[in-house]
């Protein structure tokens, strides 16, 4: 069914095209107004933010950091990654429209040195001193949403959070008052479950690669475990990207400024040439920020 409706939107797109009015220009998609945007809306991400995971098979992720947002989760994650903890765990969870999961499927492997078992919870910072680009769309989840900093967040005019959109990555814990020490991550693999916000740490996002972790067998234990150990999935590496050997780095950049505005815009009201109705608005995480490699 959806590859009928791709194939009838692409036939019909043609016909919508020469509808126009004549001298009327198509209004430019999202992924054209990307595309288009000049080199100065591009925002370069901190190598020192990013993480190089590589499964055992040869599936290459990269992860970007959040540490405005849980400073200790995020340095812990820093530490273990530098120790090479992760190198020999595996993906022990797959659940279908939730997450996967990865870390020591033994629970039993100690921690890095320097590691602070039992951080505070780092669920929500203050607003203050923050200039978000906030959305004039109602959310269920929260008085307001928006961006900072090419994040996804949420507000109440005193705090603000990170919000569980499609890729962002999160911090396992017990039940509270554990908070995880950032040993065990998952990462969004389905419809934003917004309902963990302000419950969990959530540390960064998937930025690259995700097709490796979204498309795995789902798991069919409890929460989408694996029962049987050899279905779980090797990981060789997770490092600093730092510490990549030169052939293996990458920098990346997310889009900002006008062209991001102008993006945004464009998510929430398509007039591109297949669309007959605006939607009129358009939810966070359905407005994924535009991240790319450096030219």
């Amino acid at each position: 069914m959806i590859k009928v409706a791709l194939l009838a939107a692409a036939a019909l797109a043609p016909v919508a095209w020469f509808a126009l009015a004549p001298g009327d220009t198509p209004a430019p998609s999202p992924a054209e107004i990307a595309a288009g945007a000049p080199a100065a809306d591009w925002i370069d991400i901190p190598e020192s933010d990013l993480l190089l995971m590589d499964t055992a098979e040869g599936g290459r992720v990269v992860i970007q950091l959040a540490p405005d947002f849980a400073p200790v989760h995020v340095g812990n994650i820093r530490k273990i990654a530098a120790a090479r903890w992760w190198d020999g765990t595996s993906i022990n969870r797959v659940q279908d429209n939730y997450v996967v999961q990865w870390g020591d499927a033994t629970e039993k492997k100690a921690l890095p040195q320097g590691v602070v078992a039992k951080p505070a919870e780092e669920y929500v910072r203050s607003q203050k001193g923050l200039s978000p680009n906030w959305i004039e769309w109602p959310d269920p989840y929260a008085k307001q949403t928006g961006f900072w900093k090419g994040w996804p967040i949420g507000g109440n005019g005193e705090n603000v959070w990170l919000t569980h959109c499609y890729g962002m990555v999160g911090v396992g814990r017990n039940l509270a008052p554990d908070t995880g020490s950032g040993a065990e991550l998952y990462a969004v693999i389905g419809q934003a479950p917004r309902h963990l916000d302000r419950n969990i740490a959530l540390v960064g996002r998937v930025i690259e690669g995700m097709e490796f972790l979204a498309s795995r067998p789902r798991g069919t234990g409890d929460l989408g475990f694996y029962t049987d150990p050899a279905q779980r999935i090797a990981i060789g590496s997770i490092k600093p990207m730092s510490e990549a050997e030169p052939g293996a780095k990458s920098r990346h950049q997310y889009l900002s400024s006008g062209s991001f505005r102008a993006y945004r815009d464009a998510r929430a009201n398509r007039r591109d040439p297949f669309f007959n109705v605006p939607a009129g608005g358009a939810d966070v995480c359905n407005i994924p920020v535009p991240i790319r490699r450096a030219p």
